[in-house]
């Protein structure tokens, strides 16, 4: 039997979807496309008992997702070593439905589980802080001053293995039951979308 293809790893049981599967995913392409498109992601660990969920930025390269922050980051002490939860979630609809119970919305999120990794390998953390640069602004790495040796020195950076990890989405239209389509009220989806406004320049001098 060969081998199965990197896409078409399976999960694994702790990540394998059981609350309504059809909308599970666990091909590399879905999967790598939300992760570029989130701009934040939420970094679930737990501190003697209590468990913490906290945003933050992060960025891709290649199967692995870097998180950084400072060396002094109770989130980064924690987590570095530790088994955590990352999540992200992309909404991109209200779903309207004729009855309370199938309201819902439309979205694309990716639980990924493992040990978080503390990176220190030089080229790997500025190939990682640089991938958080650019995931906010591309091409904006070749245009500013790159971190100094001491602000390296001040900053912790995780990585975290995409080897256990899957995506679950929801498309389309309400689900109504069809008692409940002669209703006299609206139904549909709302679209939602995060989007750039207009840059505001710095006139700090």
């Amino acid at each position: 039997m060969e081998p199965l293809e990197e896409s078409a790893r399976p999960p694994s049981e702790r990540t394998r979807v059981r609350r309504l599967p059809r909308r599970a995913a666990y091909d590399r392409a879905t999967i790598h496309a939300i992760l570029d498109e989130a701009l934040i992601c939420h970094l679930a660990f737990a501190v003697d008992g209590q468990p913490y969920a906290i945003p933050t930025a992060f960025a891709r390269i290649d199967d692995h997702v870097y998180v950084h922050g400072a060396a002094a980051s109770r989130m980064l002490r924690a987590a570095a070593g530790a088994p955590i939860c990352f999540t992200v979630t992309l909404v991109d609809g209200l779903v309207l439905a004729r009855s309370a119970f199938h309201h819902s919305m439309n979205y694309r999120s990716v639980v990924a589980l493992g040990p978080a990794e503390e990176v220190v390998d030089e080229a790997e953390r500025l190939a990682a802080m640089r991938a958080l640069v650019e995931r906010v602004a591309p091409g904006r790495w070749d245009q500013i001053r790159p971190p100094n040796r001491q602000e390296l020195k001040a900053t912790t950076i995780l990585r975290l293995a995409l080897s256990e990890c899957s995506a679950k989405t929801r498309t389309g239209p309400p689900i109504d039951d069809l008692e409940d389509l002669a209703l006299p009220c609206w139904a549909g989806v709302v679209p939602l979308a995060l989007s750039r406004g207009a840059p505001v320049r710095d006139l700090t001098r």
